[in-house]
């Protein structure tokens, strides 16, 4: 009985110090216990897993086989039969699972390249990724890497976004980091590499904090901040001290943007007599300010109460959109909000669309704007914003600069945070007169 107590208060003393282990230090858990005993799980267990996923093929191989032993108590005719037949190796038809490589950890899983078998493509991989988790009881498998021949399955022990942090970092020009991913890197968002976006969600999904994020990290930096506020100003006003120029109705717009067209044909005469293809070529004194033109409700530019606003809207989407077309290479980003953004608010909404390359999709009301969000990509990353909880405002499916989409989540930044940071940094707001008015149209010698 002494060493029966002694055996139970080992193996409970052993468990207690596995489970602090784990509790306190997790990471170290994970790599030096967790991911050996995952390991295991995986290479025993993929066969069967394979196979019920129908990822498995049927080839011919020799096997050895004891088919044609007579057995006990068969009739004489089917003995005489089967030795007949007799052979010991044959041909037959073996089940193969796609061949596994190595796995490798990650903080929050691991990663896996697998051989691809004749006629199989990624998407039967990403069909069957919910199936592989559920097997291996993960939160989940996505295909993250696609070679010839090969694909790279990346599985997830736990939502990373359930709760995001963002650790500081070194501020660089036209980048912002709003939140985290879903392999747990972080969100950036580069504006020289993807100039354009397209943030949708519906009310309390998060697309409020994204322009909270993105102004709180860009107040710092030496760029102009324009704000489109068809709310009436009740958005943008509080950030005003930094913003060079706000709009808050249609006809404030629309004049607002003519300056920018303007700005922006200053700015290409400008290239165009220094024989520079984009204001990043020009020498540093030349260089005009970078303008950052933040949109919010940009259905409110394209809806109609009657004709008589036809002419006012038609010359509204056209000014927008040749920001849209011209503005990368002259230095002028675009960031359009909206909860609804459909096809059905004319044409022009749907040439805007194809100019904002980068794409955040937070929860929505509609399956059009998600459509219309995502719906051009991936037919996977429409899925996955569809399938956002309303409990968990802030994730939304972002299609940015790797040219891959990735489920992610903006940091919680309140509106007294951001507010805090505008007024800091109010005195970096270039006067809108006098930014429009610096970049003298120079025409060439003839």
């Amino acid at each position: 009985m002494n060493g029966f107590y002694t055996v139970l208060g080992v193996s409970a003393a052993a468990a207690a110090g596995l489970w602090a282990w784990r509790r306190y230090h997790p990471v170290s858990f994970w790599y030096s216990v967790g991911f050996p005993m995952r390991t295991a799980l995986v290479y025993l267990t993929w066969h069967h897993v394979a196979s019920g996923c129908k990822l498995t093929r049927n080839r011919r191989r020799f096997r050895l086989t004891f088919d044609a032993v007579p057995v006990m108590g068969l009739a004489s005719r089917s003995a005489a039969t089967m030795m007949r037949q007799k052979r010991r190796v044959r041909r037959v038809d073996v089940e193969r699972a796609p061949r596994l490589g190595i796995l490798r950890p990650t903080r929050l899983g691991w990663r896996m390249r697998l051989r691809l078998h004749d006629g199989q493509v990624p998407a039967d991989y990403e069909k069957a990724a919910e199936g592989i988790a559920h097997a291996w009881r993960v939160h989940s498998v996505r295909v993250v890497d696609v070679r010839p021949g090969f694909v790279t399955l990346w599985a997830t022990m736990r939502d990373p976004l359930t709760e995001v942090t963002l650790s500081p970092a070194p501020a660089e020009l036209l980048k912002v980091r709003p939140g985290k991913l879903e392999n747990g890197a972080d969100w950036v968002m580069d504006f020289r590499t993807v100039p354009h976006w397209l943030n949708a969600g519906a009310t309390q999904s998060g697309k409020s904090n994204l322009a909270n994020a993105i102004i709180r990290d860009l107040a710092p930096q030496p760029v102009a901040l324009v704000g489109f506020d068809l709310k009436g100003g009740v958005e943008f006003t509080p950030y005003a001290p930094r913003l060079s120029a706000l709009a808050t109705n249609r006809k404030e717009s629309v004049d607002l943007l003519s300056d920018l067209v303007g700005e922006v044909e200053n700015r290409m005469a400008l290239c165009r007599a220094h024989g520079a293809r984009n204001v990043w070529t020009l020498p540093d004194g030349l260089r005009p300010v970078p303008v950052l033109v933040l949109v919010d409700e940009v259905a409110e530019l394209f809806l109609m109460a009657d004709k008589s606003e036809k002419d006012e809207v038609s010359r509204t989407a056209t000014a927008l959109l040749r920001v849209a077309q011209l503005g990368r290479a002259f230095a002028v980003y675009l960031i359009v909000c909206g909860q609804r953004i459909g096809s059905d608010l004319g044409p022009g909404v749907t040439a805007l669309r194809a100019q904002l390359s980068g794409r955040v999709c937070h929860r929505v009301n509609d399956p059009e704007t998600a459509n219309m969000t995502l719906g051009d990509l991936d037919p996977a990353a429409l899925d996955a914003a569809r399938a956002i909880p309303a409990e968990t405002p802030g994730v939304c499916v972002v299609a940015g600069q790797d040219g891959a989409w990735h489920r992610a989540r903006s940091v919680y930044v309140p509106e007294n945070e951001a507010e805090h940071a505008a007024r800091e940094y109010a005195h970096l707001a270039p006067d809108w007169e006098t930014l429009i008015g610096s970049v003298p149209v120079i025409r060439p010698a003839a």
